[in-house]
């Protein structure tokens, strides 16, 4: 008998090619895999390989990684087919040469025949495919409800508050064009607001999405009036690789010098990037702030070599002593979150970036930049988690130093007994703790009467 024979059911999981994409998908495989399920992850093979740094073989054995061959282009060979580090006028050649690969996955899907797809935003096609199969498919959205929701609506083209619960957010003129135009871009003769919509409506009855029911309830129930399926939350997935030691003992070090709640870090992610203007003013907040900081920075793959020292002002360092840590490229981001001595969260609010510093308590100082990190911004000051980061209200959208320093000050030196954000960010911290794994339980017993393993 088959080894894979023992497991409750086999699901493929399929991914978009981001980072941010990959790893909630990745964290919900080790959830199912640690209740029996067998689980195929299909990605390209560059993707893969990075993967595979950070999946144990011998916690996980019963996630196989299966390779996804794409086409390969002169100007995008296989070392590209990820979205980390693509240069952006790359990104509609990633989707067309996705797209046409559909073929390669339908022989993946028809070869493994798994019991349950899972798939994620810009490839609606794989549900097609797998309905020819009698495959049960389920859509993944690693948004939370209210952006998911948002933008279910702006995609109808009906008002963004129709269906939603009216809550004081609103979004700015620029990132509502923002997040619409995002939508818009079209690749292969489908524009990703097509894909998105065909991507939920042709999931089964349900999808899943990455969130919790205690912060999001309202907005779940609303998303699942406009979609007309029910909406499974599955809780935070936040990715907590093994702490490697050599490289992080450093930054742990560094922090046990500094009092409680001292402390911010910064980091706008893997793929959103400060321009060397931002990067100025961020410098010049975080100085004027006189908080202790770490802060991570990126630059974009384009071919030139950039070093800290050409764009932080000049003299930084000595002004800033060890008041501040300053790295390039990457920090165990969750290890340095779970630390006693941070206090704040400098984020660009992606989603997994806000689960994170939810589920750890740490409260988020909003500075929103693309794509839904707008929406996540507003909801993150409507929970009461975090503060934002205002900009100016020229077209050039810019935030200016005095305000970042103002709002970290605001968030990190206000007193603890008065704290309100501290205390929000601590009380959503517990529950999330008490509710522990029954989100997965309750997904584990969902699929299981989807594919017909158990009689309701």
């Amino acid at each position: 008998m088959d080894v894979k024979d023992h497991h409750l059911l086999r699901v493929l999981m399929f991914p978009w090619l981001a980072h941010g994409h990959i790893f909630p998908f990745l964290e919900l495989a080790k959830e199912l895999h640690k209740r029996n399920f067998y689980i195929y992850f299909c990605s390209t093979p560059i993707n893969l390989s990075f993967i595979n740094e950070h999946l144990n073989r011998n916690e996980f054995p019963s996630i196989q990684l299966v390779e996804l061959h794409l086409p390969s282009l002169p100007n995008l060979p296989p070392s590209k087919h990820t979205t980390k580090s693509l240069p952006p006028h790359l990104m509609p050649t990633l989707k067309a040469v996705f797209d046409m690969a559909e073929q390669s996955f339908s022989q993946i899907l028809t070869t493994l025949h798994p019991d349950v797809l899972i798939y994620d935003f810009l490839q609606p096609w794989a549900s097609t495919i797998a309905s020819l199969l009698n495959i049960p498919a389920i859509h993944f959205l690693t948004t939370g409800a209210f952006t998911a929701g948002y933008m279910y609506q702006l995609c109808k083209k009906n008002s963004p508050n129709a269906g939603l619960p009216i809550l004081p957010i609103h979004l700015e003129e620029h990132e509502d064009e923002k997040a619409f135009q995002k939508l818009s871009s079209t690749s292969h003769g489908l524009s990703d607001k097509e894909r998105f919509l065909q991507s939920i409506d042709q999931s089964m009855n349900l999808f899943l999405i990455k969130t919790f029911g205690e912060i999001e309830e309202k907005y779940i129930n609303s998303l699942s009036l406009i979609t007309g399926k029910t909406v499974i939350p599955v809780g935070p997935l936040v990715h907590e690789p093994p702490t490697d030691d050599k490289h992080t003992s450093s930054f742990i070090n560094w922090l046990d010098k500094k009092d409680k709640s001292s402390t911010v870090l910064v980091s706008c992610g893997s793929e959103s990037y400060l321009s060397r203007e931002e990067i100025e003013e961020m410098a010049y907040g975080l100085e004027l702030s006189e908080v202790n900081f770490i802060w991570v920075i990126r630059f974009p793959d384009q071919g030139e070599q950039i070093s800290l020292s050409e764009v932080l002002p000049k003299e930084f360092m000595g002004r800033i002593g060890e008041r501040g840590m300053v790295v390039e490229g990457w920090a165990p981001q969750v290890d340095i979150l779970k630390h006693s001595s941070i206090g704040g969260f400098v984020s660009h609010c992606g989603w997994s970036s806000v689960m994170e510093g939810l589920k750890l308590g740490v409260p988020i100082i909003a500075m929103p930049m693309q794509l839904d990190q707008p929406l996540n911004a507003k909801l993150v000051v409507e929970m009461g988690v975090g503060l934002e980061v205002n900009r100016n209200s020229s077209g050039s959208r810019k935030f200016a130093r005095e305000e970042v320093a103002n709002v970290i000050r605001e968030v990190i030196m206000g007193n603890e007994g008065e704290n309100h954000v501290k205390q929000k960010a601590t009380k959503i911290s517990e529950k999330m703790r008490e509710q522990g794994d029954e989100d997965i339980d309750d997904l584990v017993e969902m699929l299981l009467h989807l594919s017909g393993k158990i009689k309701a």
